[in-house]
């Protein structure tokens, strides 16, 4: 019995394809494609996971309007078909939602008992394959399923595009169903009329046809721009974009900023706005990705929570188990810097993140940690950036001259098509889920720097512009490298001098550090052999692959921690926390009336969440999900180092002045009005060379022209070289 219908009679889809001329080649080709579509059929209501486990036939009653297909699944049903999709997927397809469509009607007549109609059915593809690089499509490719992954800077409005265009006949008024090609193609229109003129009426003319759009059928499309990962450009390139087009259930789907796998047809369409060298050829078309399945890469991963081996897994549940498990980390941090260990610490904390909390009320409140480091020429702030560029799961890397308040957050930009405006975003949003490494964070200008201020705090990135009106995600940690104003980080000066950034933005980084160029014999030394160490085993190949292995390694342990622990504090942990917070707040408050003016780092609630905040990461790195009292007590020791110890830094007027020293200082200042007549001017390396003649030390003369300048005394000029003595 098997096959009786195979033949040329009894089947029911001929009125699909009618016979040719062609004859034979065509008989062929339709049973083929008939005998793919009975494949296809069979697959849907037949293939089964476990024994009586059919997962399409169910999705399909669950879901009538689109069907997840794994090719996978496809592969082990049948060799033959997904090869057959992947060389020719145009072709293939249409039969595949054809015959989803036929099994979801006789599906439904078992149900409901009663004559279906026919729905569509959209197929959407799935597959575990690697996806490719944007730059190796080529025109090979054309046609073809190709697999991509991106990230989307643009999308545009959505539009209702024509399958089947209703076309009527000016003369005779006959009527036909054009149908259109899918994608960004058009409907291709005879040329003339079939109607066969009686005696004595007028033959129909060329082109007589007459869109009717009412009668029209339409599906909504929408285009989207996919941009290349940012760690997947060469170094020194621009990013590569892609156009894609996606259309019924797929659309309004995704917003700018989203990272995507997807699974296209590479296809091309001719520009409409070509520019002009490109008006006269014919040939030349645009290649644009017509999307069939479309996956968001979770924001922890680019590869998917599933990518972790079971053995990957077990070896870092056995690391976070050992006791030395922090110390490790923190060694793998930068290891070609030498000392600054709490400011590994610090990095270590911020690439594993605390956890993000989602209030009953709608309040979020941040988990990601934002470090500052101020500090000398020359003390490896801009390396820590770089390493932590390479080594966070998705970082972006901008310097602060460079970037403007629209780079960072987005920008609105008018499509030179269709005149319409879009987003696209910028660093803030397409490091989403990651980190942002701003250099130079003292050069930007002002303006742009407030753009930042809701990114850090609130992790959104509000914008009303041009009609658009939108909040966009930026869950991101800040990394910030800075220069005091003057160059150096100077010691004379108060802190406030020193640290010229606003007490807004300060108040919103978790970790402020002030580095500092010590110069001490014994520390030089092996600052300068360890220098040289790695300058001279700098070609050593052999360890090459070691170190990127590593680097690899400690890679994908953050991605583990980050998607699997989001640790608490213990009740104990959470008292002492509050003692520890309420003693910073007074010793503060007593620092404040002792010198009489306020501290520059201002110690807020927002200081105490991120005490919080670094508790929970010490405790991630452990995959612990309760923070402890040494997970407190550690996070206090670091924000003491880092924050308290910046805004206790600089002098102060009267602080830790001995009575011998204020006379000190008080000769120091006669001393000076004597060598210094009112509206006179002296160079200040002279004047200390004269007075350190006098037998005075010189530190105390330079505190004695600080006291005299805070008091309006005497001011500076020509860049500090030269003092002048005021009325």
């Amino acid at each position: 019995m098997s096959g009786w219908d195979e033949g040329a009679v009894f089947y029911s889809d001929q009125a699909q394809f009618p016979e040719d001329a062609a004859g034979g080649a065509t008989t062929e080709a339709t049973r083929r494609r008939h005998s793919v579509q009975i494949k296809f059929k069979e697959f849907i209501r037949n293939f089964e996971k476990e024994k009586n486990v059919f997962p399409y036939r169910e999705s399909l009653i669950e879901n009538p309007k689109f069907l997840l297909v794994h090719l996978e699944d496809l592969l082990s049903f049948d060799a033959d078909l997904p090869s057959l999709l992947r060389s020719s997927p145009a072709d293939f397809l249409p039969l595949f939602e054809m015959a989803a469509a036929e099994v979801l009607a006789s599906l439904k007549m078992k149900v409901d008992m009663e004559e279906p109609k026919t729905e569509e059915v959209q197929i959407l593809l799935t597959s575990k394959e690697d996806s490719m690089s944007m730059r190796s499509l080529g025109a090979q490719y054309i046609s073809k399923l190709v697999r991509i992954s991106g990230i989307t800077i643009a999308a545009s409005r959505v539009k209702a595009k024509a399958t089947y265009v209703h076309l009527s006949c000016k003369n005779c008024k006959s009527t036909i169903d054009v149908p259109c090609r899918p994608g960004l193609g058009g409907a291709i229109v005879p040329r003339s009329c079939g109607h066969l003129p009686q005696v004595g009426e007028e033959a129909c003319p060329i082109d007589p046809w007459i869109v009717v759009p009412d009668k029209s059928q339409y599906v909504d499309q929408q285009t989207l721009k996919l941009q290349e990962n940012p760690e997947d450009v060469p170094t020194g390139e621009l990013p590569r974009n892609l156009l894609l087009s996606v259309d019924r259930h797929l659309v309004q789907t995704i917003v700018p900023g989203t990272r995507l796998t997807i699974m296209g047809i590479y296809s091309i369409f001719q520009a409409a706005n070509s520019s002009a060298s490109h008006k006269g050829a014919v040939a030349v078309r645009q290649p644009y990705i017509r999307v069939v399945g479309l996956e968001e890469t979770n924001e922890a991963s680019s590869r998917g929570p599933s990518a972790f081996k079971p053995e990957e897994i077990e070896e870092f549940k056995k690391f976070a188990s050992q006791p030395d498990a922090y110390k490790t980390i923190c060694s793998k941090i930068a290891p070609s810097i030498f000392g600054h260990d709490d400011v590994k610490k610090a990095v270590a904390c911020l690439l594993f993140g605390g956890s993000r909390k989602n209030l009953p009320d709608g309040v979020k409140l941040r988990g990601d940690i934002n470090v500052l480091l101020l500090g000398d020429p020359s003390t490896a702030k801009s390396q820590f950036l770089k390493f932590v560029e390479k080594t966070a799961p998705i970082a972006v890397y901008t310097s602060g001259k460079g970037s403007s308040a629209a780079g960072l957050t987005a920008s609105v930009i008018r499509d030179s098509g269709s005149r319409e405006f879009y987003l696209e975003g910028g660093a803030m949003v397409l490091a989403d889920g990651g980190v942002v490494c701003i250099d130079e964070f003292d050069k930007m200008r002002s303006e742009d720097r407030v753009a930042i201020h809701e990114a850090m705090e609130q992790q959104t990135i509000s914008i009303a512009k041009a009609g658009i009106t939108t909040v966009l995600n930026s869950r991101t940690s800040v990394l910030a490298a800075a220069n005091p104003p003057s160059g150096r980080y100077d010691d004379l000066k108060t802190a406030q001098d020193n640290i010229d950034l606003q007490t807004t933005i300060l108040s919103r980084f978790d970790l402020i550090f002030i580095v500092k160029d010590v110069r001490m014999y014994s520390q030089d030394k092996l600052i300068a052999s360890h220098i040289i160490k790695i300058h001279a085993s700098a070609d050593a190949v052999s360890g090459d692959s070691k170190v990127s292995k590593e680097e690899n390694w400690l890679k994908r342990y953050i991605q583990y921690c980050r998607v699997e622990c989001h640790p608490r504090l213990s009740e104990s942990a959470a008292a002492k926390l509050q003692d520890q917070y309420v003693q910073i707040r007074k010793d503060m408050r007593r620092q404040a009336n002792e010198t009489g003016e306020a501290a520059v780092i201002p110690i807020t609630v927002r200081q105490l969440e991120a005490i919080v905040r670094l508790s929970e990461a010490l405790a991630k790195m452990k995959l612990s999900h309760v923070a402890t009292e040494n997970e407190v007590n550690e996070a206090v020791r670091l924000f003491t180092v880092s924050t308290m110890d910046a805004a206790r830094s600089g002098i102060h007027q009267q602080v830790n002045l001995t009575g011998e020293m204020a006379n000190e200082i008080k000769q120091a200042e006669t001393q000076i009005k004597r060598r210094l007549g009112i509206g006179n001017q002296i160079s200040e390396r002279r004047l200390i060379d004269d007075l350190t003649r006098m037998g005075m030390n010189e530190s105390i003369v330079r505190r004695a022209l600080i006291v005299m300048h805070q008091r309006d005394e005497v001011e500076y000029k020509r860049e500090r070289r030269v003092i002048f003595r005021k009325v």
